[in-house]
């Protein structure tokens, strides 16, 4: 039985190659979250993992994935050979721009497409959604289209309006470079991993992260009342990575932006 590098009561966190690594563990998880090597660059590290969306889909049947339309494009049939079938795309939308490029328009943002194996009507799905504004108590809104659209015809009908509406498909957060970040791909709990994390897996639920780096998704998975469990291949990280989640405080985010004690 392989041992963790770092366990508490709801994340553990394993060192070696996810390749390994994840069929050993023998586990079937609600998400898998992913933030591969998008291999674009000339770094060491930066190299695409052949095989492991496969892995991934022997454990899961709901992924996320971050990546670059580049990355999509190029590995697009890997994911179809594995069974997966794209459901949706965000964007997220960082507060500064990456990447070196002095001929092209400054990139601002990166992809998650989410992807599920098998009927859609069998992937757990929990649309998220954000505050408003104050309404007038009981207000009911009209919804009379009934227009012919690309997916079938709206339905006609009516709702109340309680002040939220779903939240778009542009995800703004500040990435984390500049935050003190951990590893030079760290993505923001708050704002981007955690509704993410609540759409897709149910509270309790097990994610996933093949790819863990700074620990972020643990840590969003654990704020958000899931369990998960997070590989990374390069121990310098995984150590970091280990701290940070010993010492990560007992909050709760509430899925607005907010924390608060349990």
């Amino acid at each position: 039985m392989l041992e963790p590098y770092f366990a508490d009561d709801t994340v553990s966190l394993y060192v070696g190659d996810m390749r390994d690594v994840l069929p050993a563990l023998g586990v079937t998880a609600d998400l898998v979250l992913a933030d591969p090597p998008y291999g674009e660059t000339s770094l060491k590290w930066d190299r695409w993992p052949d095989g492991w969306v496969k892995v991934a889909a022997d454990v899961a049947k709901s992924l996320w994935c971050f990546g670059s339309m580049r990355m999509f494009l190029q590995h697009g049939r890997e994911f179809e050979d594995a069974g997966w079938k794209l459901s949706q795309d965000v964007v997220w939308e960082k507060h500064n721009a990456t990447g070196p490029d002095a001929d092209r328009f400054r990139r601002i943002h990166e992809h998650a497409l989410h992807w599920y194996v098998g009927r859609w009507a069998d992937v757990h799905r929990e649309p998220q959604r954000i505050t408003t504004g104050v309404v007038e108590r009981g207000r009911i809104v009209k919804q009379g289209r009934k227009d012919i659209y690309h997916r079938g015809e709206y339905q006609t009908g009516s709702w109340s309006d309680d002040g939220t509406r779903f939240r778009t498909t542009i995800l703004r957060a500040r990435s984390m470079h500049r935050n003190g970040g951990i590893h030079p791909t760290e993505k923001p709990v708050e704002g981007l991993l955690d509704p993410l994390i609540r759409y897709a897996c149910p509270p309790g639920g097990l994610v996933v992260d093949p790819f863990a780096g700074s620990g972020s998704t643990l840590e969003a998975a654990r704020l958000s009342g899931r369990r998960a469990i997070g590989i990374e291949a390069d121990e310098r990280y995984a150590k970091r990575a280990a701290r940070r989640l010993s010492q990560t405080p007992l909050l709760t985010i509430t899925g607005e932006g907010e924390s608060h004690a349990p």
